[in-house]
């Protein structure tokens, strides 16, 4: 069974109406918060949390999830790093990432994290393996890929900061 992981596992079960709601005391969607306040939330999970005026209890299949990623790993995605590239044709625009994994068998990609009218933020997140593997870290050429039509400003957010690549 694959370890549950934080950026693709957890944080989605948190709904925007969860999190508004528990902002006063803590942001559902930021990693350290949830593991700082991990063992309050499975108690109030099991108690029926949400209330259905906010959304609904959880499934318990979302709760043995959450049990399993608090009680586990706690594992959570890294920020990459690598050399940027951004061309443009007339029907299509490509950003590369391309630099090494940290590690042998990382996985890595490209993710959409945000967008606004004027601009769209990408993120580099990369997965190393649930057991170490032997051997060498592999180079990688990661391509996100839209249509020559969105001339929105384009961000990447990695381990080194966010910069701009158009």
């Amino acid at each position: 069974m694959r370890t549950p992981v934080f950026e693709l596992h957890i944080r989605p079960m948190f709904r925007a109406i969860d999190r508004d709601h528990m902002m006063s005391s803590f942001d559902l969607w930021d990693y350290d918060a949830v593991v700082a306040e991990a063992d309050d939330i499975q108690d109030r999970l099991k108690d029926g949390m949400p209330p259905v005026g906010h959304g609904g209890p959880w499934p318990d299949e979302w709760i043995q999830l959450f049990r399993r990623w608090k009680d586990g790993a706690r594992k959570r995605l890294e920020l990459g790093t690598a050399a940027y590239t951004f061309s443009q044709t007339t029907t299509a625009v490509t950003i590369t990432a391309a630099g090494t994994f940290p590690a042998a068998g990382c996985m890595g990609w490209l993710q959409l994290d945000s967008e606004t009218d004027t601009t769209k933020t990408y993120v580099l997140y990369v997965e190393e393996p649930d057991t170490p593997v032997s051997g060498t870290p592999a180079p990688f050429s990661l391509k996100e890929r839209y249509r020559a039509t969105d001339t929105r400003s384009v961000f990447v957010r990695d381990a080194t900061g966010v910069r701009q690549l158009h």
